[in-house]
């Protein structure tokens, strides 16, 4: 048994003897040349001074022999901001941006991991940011690695308290790390042009007011500030729960938001409990998209709500909750399409209890509003076995529910169609563009949608989402609808 033993270690010897005796054989021949994963890392827009996530790329020896690489440097040195491991060594800035005497043996493959922070660019536009990552091999050959970003000049804001009256508009971004809070008896008011950018951890806490001024085809912003990709068709700007979203606190009342698209947060907006008053508007969203959540678009608890020519749309919570109080929706589209869990909620719920509390629902109105989704039901209305107010009015309306039969002297559906599995057109199909495998969604009407022409004309709200005329025959939802070419704020 001792001689077997020591006959295979010889044999095992032999063999890896032979396999270094392979792999140490390397090449000068110019013809002989390294492949790469990609020619370009591209990192899109990028904020000065702010570290990006780390992107990679491989290189490829497809030869038999090795090759040995004597110097792998950044052709400006460090005066670009580029950061450079190759194959676990870095290229030192302090000592020239480079590193000697690497190799790549035949057949075998090497990591590049690349990182930027870039400097002020002194623009309100970003600037190109571009450097070439040279590999000298020991034939004398050079092959090159484009790196680059767009960087662009950012306001930073951390930990922000607005403790008095305060103006916020700028066309550079704004990035906001650990949140940012208006005190109560403090307005902020975000006016167009404003992009509000929120890390990981920040969301907005309003306890005074707060007032967005958009304009139509110029929304206020507020987005997570990853503008990477979490693969190459999907960037992290359409994948839900970037940021915590905003919540008006009990003492927050007077808030109005006009042309703001707030999407890929956690939750979109929470609206805290508070004594009910009739007279006071607490929320008013007016051409808002909510779209994209990781918890409730919406969710009102006591709370005297409006909202007109709305987009709430995708939420892994329900897309508006409605939870006593009194809420007016008014040409909305609500469309729960999120595809990242099937236990979703639905696209609008109204309830007089929550959490064994009651919310007595003095009045929820729905008019020319589209509200359907992937499930047989999305409209949840809940009672329970509550005493309190549960009120409510649906008209000129599509809602994707069973059938009901309104037997009662409150005419509470007028005019309403009730889709169901089945019929002509439903669900995804009233829309452009429902492409859950690209995370891409466009909630503009396609031209067979039965919301076209359907909903009763008002007065008052005499445009769109878009900003384009309804004419004197409207459509239910938040657009109108028109040839493809058309603005498409809707898109997402």
């Amino acid at each position: 048994m001792k001689r077997l033993f020591f006959f295979f270690l010889a044999l095992a010897s032999a063999i890896a003897f032979a396999s270094c005796d392979d792999n140490d054989s390397f090449t000068t021949d110019r013809s002989a040349l390294l492949t790469f994963s990609r020619d370009t890392v591209s990192m899109d827009t990028v904020f000065s001074t702010v570290p990006t996530s780390t992107y990679t790329f491989w290189v490829y020896n497809h030869n038999d022999d090795g090759i040995r690489l004597s110097r792998v440097r950044l052709k400006r040195g460090n005066q670009s901001g580029f950061r450079v491991n190759v194959d676990g060594s870095y290229l030192d800035n302090s000592m020239g941006s480079f590193v000697r005497d690497l190799e790549v043996r035949g057949g075998d493959s090497i990591r590049v991991f690349v990182e930027l922070t870039s400097a002020q660019t002194n623009s309100d536009v970003p600037q190109l940011v571009e450097d070439q990552l040279v590999f000298t091999l020991e034939s004398g050959v050079e092959q090159e690695v484009c790196l680059r970003a767009y960087s662009w000049d950012a306001i930073m804001l951390r930990d922000a308290v607005i403790s008095r009256d305060t103006i916020i508009s700028s066309a550079k971004p704004i990035v906001i790390y650990g949140g940012l809070r208006v005190d109560s008896g403090a307005t902020l008011t975000v006016s167009a042009p404003a992009t509000l950018y929120f890390h990981a951890d920040a969301g907005l806490d309003v306890y005074g007011r707060l007032v967005v001024n958009g304009v139509a085809g110029n929304d206020v912003v507020m987005r997570g500030d990853r503008t990477d990709r979490m693969f190459d068709y999907l960037p992290y700007d359409r994948v839900s729960g970037q940021w915590q979203g905003i919540r008006f606190h009990s003492s927050s009342t007077g808030n109005s938001l006009t042309y703001a698209d707030i999407h890929s947060a956690t939750d979109g907006i929470v609206c805290d409990s508070a004594a009910f008053d009739s007279t006071a508007m607490r929320l008013a969203l007016t051409n808002v998209t909510i779209h994209n959540c990781q918890g409730a678009g919406l969710a009102a608890y006591n709370a005297n709500v409006s909202l007109v020519n709305c987009q709430i749309t995708n939420t892994l919570g329900d897309c508006v909750a409605i939870y006593g109080g009194r809420a007016t929706m008014l040409y909305c589209t609500l469309a729960q399409f999120y595809p990242f869990d099937a236990d979703r909620g639905v696209a609008l719920r109204f309830s007089c209890r929550r959490d064994g509390h009651d919310y007595p629902l003095h009045l929820l109105q729905c008019a020319n509003t589209l509200v359907t989704g992937y499930a047989d039901d999305e409209l949840m209305g809940e009672a329970g076995d509550s005493l309190v107010a549960f009120n409510y009015q649906f008209a000129n309306s599509i809602l994707r529910t069973p059938a009901i039969e309104d037997t009662t002297m409150l005419a509470r559906f007028v005019n309403v169609v009730f889709e169901a599995p089945g019929d002509t057109v439903e669900g995804e199909a009233h829309f452009r563009t429902v492409d859950a495998d690209l995370q891409f969604y466009d909630f503009h009407l396609d031209s067979i949608s039965t919301a076209i022409g359907r909903a009763a004309p008002v007065e008052c709200c005499p445009a769109d989402r878009d900003g384009s005329e309804r004419g004197s025959l409207p459509d239910v939802g938040c657009y109108q609808w028109r040839p493809a070419a058309a603005p498409t704020s809707g898109r997402r």
